[in-house]
């Protein structure tokens, strides 16, 4: 039966991030349930890495299912343009609640790049809207990824994803995460300076990287001092991965944008959302038509989408979903103690649920022609991990049991033991 699925799949399917040419054939999944996903052949792997980073609470977990299943029986779709719902509403005024305080408006996309580039086309249309059109040159951070739409590659890192755009990318002025240099770049743009967008605390892409919360807050303070805009993407660090609910929180910090997506829904439901503060809700109020913010999606505010958000939101807060990360990325760094002192291993990092380490001694970077077969390795020893070149990481699920945890720890462990053979 799975050969039959990869055969089909080879003929019709394209898959992401993937080179057809040299990649392996993908591994057919039939079924998940909590941190397990179950293979056609009945082999089951431990979900290392939630699923690019969206599952949170677990696969198939029944309070989200039913939250789908009863929305769906009820109003399963409708526009979102001239009309509303209760379940959009409802997960609008409780991300008010939980969000860092300020943030009042919501509006509803479909992923994590839709709720960055709706973020920036909002920082953009409402520096016009102040008379300030010349501010429209954003600073973010190397290595720094927020999508594949055009606006947030032109934020993001052009290398190596997106060199073949480039010449269709905005201006954007990149720095370290390092407080001297955010300040020193925005200075040094003066007037043309439209805000900076970071990933607080934790960069995912760029290699599970760590910067202090005083970076966040340096950026705050210093985009207040010049009238311009902050954005948080926390389309990844959102929803308790960090030992937070939010980065910004754990940081101090409310931004003027805020980009959800990912564990917004649970990892079960393609929702996403940007959230503003009133005082940028009210620059596109005008009898001007024109001012208005014209952006949506077919399925803007899905409330199918909404109801299992709003499930979500419950369970973190009644299992203390980023209390559970937490344990659940110690108990990876302890199966990992055998990793001290190895010469092949450096910068063996955790910060909630994520744990990370750089391999030595090869080649680096995201397109490291090893990672196929460190991740044939990972499955060998029982778990779904998907390294960042050089950089091997976990981010499981919130479900993730102390043994399942040991069984990741193996599989990162047999990863090192792979690289140096």
């Amino acid at each position: 039966m799975a050969d039959d699925l990869i055969s089909r799949d080879a003929r019709h399917v394209w898959h992401p991030y993937t080179q057809a040419a040299t990649e392996p054939s993908p591994i057919a999944v039939r079924a998940a349930s909590g941190s397990r996903l179950v293979l056609d052949d009945g082999t089951e792997l431990v979900d290392g890495i939630s699923s690019w980073w969206a599952t949170l609470h677990g696969h198939g977990e029944h309070r989200l299912v039913e939250a789908a299943r009863a929305q769906m029986e009820r109003l399963d779709h409708v526009l979102f343009a001239g009309a509303t719902h209760e379940p959009g509403v409802a997960l609008a005024e409780e991300l008010a609640r939980v969000a860092p305080e300020g943030l009042t408006r919501t509006f509803f996309s479909d992923d994590g790049s839709t709720a960055v580039e709706v973020a920036l086309k909002i920082a953009l249309q409402a520096h016009a809207q102040r008379d300030e059109p010349e501010r429209r040159v954003f600073v973010a951070l190397e290595g720094g990824y927020h999508g594949d739409t055009f606006g947030a590659m032109a934020v993001g890192d052009p290398d190596p994803f997106f060199m073949p755009f480039a010449p269709f990318l905005f201006e954007v002025q990149r720095v370290p995460a390092e407080t001297a240099a955010i300040l020193g770049a925005l200075d040094e743009l003066g007037g043309r300076a439209a805000g900076v967008i970071l990933e607080p605390r934790l960069q995912g892409a760029a290699g599970m990287r760590l910067h202090g919360a005083e970076v966040v807050r340096a950026a705050r303070a210093a985009c207040d001092e010049r009238g311009v805009f902050l954005i948080a993407d926390e389309v990844m660090t959102g929803f308790g991965r960090t030992g937070a609910l939010f980065s910004c929180l754990a940081c101090g910090v409310t931004p003027d944008l805020l980009c959800l997506a990912k564990g917004l829904t649970g990892g079960m439901y393609p929702l996403s959302a940007t959230m503003a503060t009133e005082e940028l809700y009210e620059t596109f109020l005008s009898d001007v038509r024109t001012r208005a913010l014209f952006h949506g999606h077919t399925f803007t505010g899905n409330p199918t989408g909404c109801a299992v958000a709003l499930e979500s939101l419950r369970v973190n807060e009644e299992r203390d979903t980023p209390g559970q990360l937490q344990r659940v990325g110690q108990w990876i760094l302890d199966g990992l103690a055998p990793l001290q002192g190895d010469l092949l291993v450096k910068d063996l990092r955790h910060l909630g649920g994520m744990v990370a380490f750089d391999l030595t001694g090869g080649e680096s970077g995201y397109l490291s022609e090893r990672g196929p077969r460190l991740r044939s390795v990972a499955r060998e020893h029982g778990a779904l991990l998907r390294p960042l070149g050089n950089v091997v990481y976990a981010l499981p699920p919130a479900c993730t049991s102390e043994e399942e945890c040991a069984t990741i720890s193996g599989a990162m462990l047999a990863m090192v033991d792979a690289w140096s053979s």
